[in-house]
């Protein structure tokens, strides 16, 4: 559900020293904690370097970068030299702007081939996911018929190409920030480069609601792109909040809770955090004093004598909104007719990268309407301007404004409205109108916040401004001034480091499982007489799937288990929460293959046909109880289902609504814990999208001792799962603390299965501890008691593949 209400207040940003002190002290706790970090002072910006012109006959200071009047240079057909001697000229490259002129930042180019360039940022940043991302679908933009995925190779190509670099570049304990929605794949690319990199996703956007992302058909791609990363934050918590949903509605994902609070992949969790944007106030406020504004502040003053003066400065985009705002200044003048002849709107139109003749006749046709309509030979209501302005005149404008409108349909940062802020700090303080749309729209309060599709609504806030008393002036913008000169472009980039850091020392981040050792492992099952395997079966030997019959094992997956049962050294189990007839279903044929039903409920030994029942001599009356109140969350929470299994019983709601169903999930949960857990031999456990009531006595771990038991010769095991009940397999393996030897009584899965209660002996194992191999299926940072992992099912599936092949060539 996207009905989350926004929180009620914004906290303050901390001041700068305050955010270095805490990155500092994070630094040597990760240090202190063994968590690598490059310590690195230098800032490499890895980007495009654009478009490439041959160089003029003879240098013109005038001549403007803007569409040069000389040949493009294709960058396929660039020589070696000539790119080398670019590159060396980015790398010297310093920013004559800023102070130090940019020491200790590196620029590092990414070359891209045109038609990929150009297809990625025209093609599908341009014409499917900005519009999407300011809640417009791309048909809505275009001029002729749009394909959303027509420039998807491109916007693929490109990415790769920027996380190929960035691998180059990258040393040890690096943070990697990736920069809005142009490398929204990057994130995921770079982590499966670099498995132990720590990456921010910060997208300068909004992020739209899950029920209008979901249109885009590369969703699932572009979600798990974002999902690479260790934190992804937003301008807003609504952004972060649609992100969220979007995970998990669109892809089905869960939402981590605790210390690790994120979206959950595959046990990699990332986080997501909201931190708006701000500008360099310092900047800009050196800006507003070039010796250049001041004549064209006076030149305007003169020219609009007796005037009020409304000012808008926006890019010709339609989510810009200067068609709705051309309107409401018509409102404002027909509603207001005492502004008449007293009040002028300049607006300033920015011309857009790709060209929008439709809109850009639209709002001549607007200016002309109000001009002719309210204008007189002496008096022209609307002044609009389709042209880049310079840095002079663009301050200029905003000193002298007598109120400052920005009304986009949608926006994320808008650096135009904190610039204005700052420009009127040593004029008259006028106030300004804003969109509720922005995404900074929460934090300058003291704006006039108005909803840009309501024209009455803004020519009333437009007559509201030109009226404001100057107390009123003054108090608005201090508070303004106050907010944009403190939460700056520098602590916002302190607090996404801040963050960034937080996240590495999450809970679960200090522990990351190494990469199961193939070579070690190798070594001790060569070494071993007798080799135990244990295999749970969903999301370990198939990936996990939506409709649980179609979780059918691969040809892999059977080729792997042929070979290992064809070894009499080996002994193999599936264990699995799957019933008896699943199990003998896909896998009944494999003679050698031993098998457990139902987390442990039931065992079939290798080599035998009949099922062992461990809960024949268990109190099962418990289930009619758990029926009934699974019964009244099924009636309630539509697309939920009850799966009875003879040793447990199960509430699946993976087919309700994700959210919904996790609510309506908690609550039967606490139902079941307060009122019966406590009554009955039972213990509730949370599962994907299921919640699973099932006897104390029965699960994995119980069905491993048993094995361990059994095989008290066994040399080597070899333990893989992906879920919260193969944790108890993990923790069945745990060696005794501090013991040499491991000596095993006999487990409750031993003594339920035989009639006869006498005494069963204690068995010394043969195994040694390093010859246990506890394998989480997941990503690296998942919490768990194993001591090894892989990422994927089908890499446990290629790692019994390799052991088999490579020991029987060796032969």
């Amino acid at each position: 559900m996207d009905s989350f209400s926004e929180p009620a207040l914004t906290q303050p940003s901390p001041p700068l020293p305050s955010i270095l002190d805490t990155i500092r002290s994070l630094e040597d706790q990760h240090a202190a904690k063994g968590i690598p970090l490059s310590g690195r002072v230098i800032h490499l910006l890895v980007g495009w370097p654009g478009d490439i012109y041959a160089a003029p006959p003879a240098f013109s200071a005038t001549q403007s970068p803007d569409n040069p009047d000389r040949p493009k240079i294709p960058a396929e057909g660039l020589r070696g030299d000539d790119r080398a001697a670019l590159e060396d000229a980015i790398r010297e490259y310093e920013d004559a702007e800023h102070e130090g002129g940019g020491r200790g930042l590196k620029l590092v180019p990414v070359w891209l081939d045109d038609k990929v360039a150009h297809g990625h940022y025209d093609g599908y940043c341009k014409q499917t996911l900005w519009p999407l991302f300011h809640y417009l679908l791309w048909q809505d933009v275009a001029t002729e018929y749009a394909s959303a995925d027509r420039h998807w190779p491109a916007y693929e190509h490109a990415n790769h190409a920027f996380a190929d670099k960035l691998k180059q570049v990258y040393q040890p304990g690096d943070l990697v920030w990736v920069h809005d929605y142009h490398l929204l794949l990057v994130p995921q690319m770079v982590r499966q480069m670099l498995p132990d990199a720590y990456v921010g996703l910060f997208v300068h956007t909004p992020f739209p609601s899950s029920e209008v992302f979901r249109c885009l058909p590369r969703r699932k791609e572009i979600l798990d792109g974002m999902l690479g990363a260790n934190l992804v934050c937003f301008q807003t918590y609504s952004y972060s909040r649609h992100f969220t949903s979007s995970c998990v509605r669109v892809c089905g994902y869960e939402i981590a809770a605790g210390a690790k609070q994120g979206i959950d992949v595959a046990g990699h969790v990332t986080g997501v955090r909201h931190c708006p944007v701000g500008v360099d106030a310092e900047r800009v406020g050196k800006d507003v004093l070039r010796p250049g504004i001041q004549p064209k502040l006076e030149a305007l003053r003169a020219l609009y004598e007796g005037k009020k003066i409304i000012v808008g400065r926006d890019k010709l985009d339609v989510v810009k909104g200067v068609v709705q705002k051309l309107r409401a200044f018509n409102k404002l003048l027909t509603d207001y007719p005492e502004w008449r002849g007293r009040v002028v709107l300049i607006q300033v139109t920015s011309p857009a990268l790709a060209d929008s003749p439709r809109l850009e006749r639209q709002i001549s046709e607007i200016v002309a309407q109000v001009n002719g309509e309210w204008g007189s030979l002496d008096f022209v209501p609307v002044h609009h301007y389709h042209q880049t302005i310079k840095k002079d005149e663009f301050y200029a404008l905003l000193s002298v404004a007598d109120l400052g409108v920005i009304t986009p349909l949608r926006d994320g940062m808008n650096t135009t409205s904190m610039e204005f802020v700052i420009a009127q700090e040593r004029g008259g303080r006028s106030p300004l109108v804003l969109s509720e749309f922005m995404g900074i729209s929460g934090d300058m309060g003291e704006a006039m916040l108005v909803n840009p599709w309501n024209l009455g609504e803004v020519a009333a806030a437009m007559n509201h401004g030109l009226l404001m008393s100057d107390e009123e002036k003054a108090r608005r913008h201090a508070s303004l001034y106050k907010q944009v000169t403190t939460h700056t472009s520098h602590t916002w980039a302190a607090m996404l480091v801040q963050m960034l850091l937080e996240r590495v020392g999450a809970a679960g981040m200090a522990r990351q499982t190494p990469r199961l050792p193939m070579d070690v492992m190798e070594g001790w099952y060569r070494r071993a007489g007798k080799r135990l395997f244990l295999f749970d079966y969903d999301g370990t030997l198939t990936p996990i799937v939506k409709t649980p019959s179609m979780a059918v094992p691969s040809e892999g997956t059977l080729e792997a288990l042929a070979k290992l049962t064809a070894d009499a050294r080996n002994v193999v189990y599936i264990i699995s929460g799957r019933d008896q007839a699943f199990l003998e279903q896909h896998l009944g044929h494999f003679a050698a293959l031993g098998m457990s039903a139902e987390h442990g409920g039931f065992i079939r030994e290798p080599g035998q046909e009949g099922w062992t029942n461990f809960t024949e001599s268990l109190d099962m009356s418990w289930m009619s109880e758990v029926h009934e109140i699974f019964k009244y969350y099924t009636e309630r929470t539509t697309g939920s289902h009850i799966e009875v299994k003879k040793s447990s019983i199960t509430w699946h709601y993976r087919s309700s609504d994700p959210e919904w169903g996790a609510f309506q999930c908690r609550q039967c949960q606490d139902l079941l814990e307060n009122n019966l857990v406590h009554k009955r031999p039972i213990e509730v456990l949370v599962g994907k999208k299921n919640l699973e009531v099932r006897p104390i006595a029965v699960n994995k771990g119980e069905i491993v001792k048993r094995i361990l038991y059994l095989n008290p010769d066994a040399q080597f095991v070899f333990c893989a799962g992906d879920d919260k009940t193969d944790e108890d397999m993990f923790r069945a393996l745990l060696f005794p603390s501090g013991a040499t030897k491991w000596k095993m009584d006999a487990p409750l899965s031993v003594t339920l299965a035989v009639k006869d209660k006498s005494v069963h002996p204690q068995q010394e194992l043969a195994l040694a501890p390093e010859a246990i191999f506890t394998t989480a299926v997941g990503h690296s940072s998942k919490k768990t008691l194993a001591s090894w992992h892989v990422t994927t099912p089908e890499e446990v599936v290629e790692s019994m593949l390799n052991i088999v092949n490579d020991v029987k060539s060796s032969l």
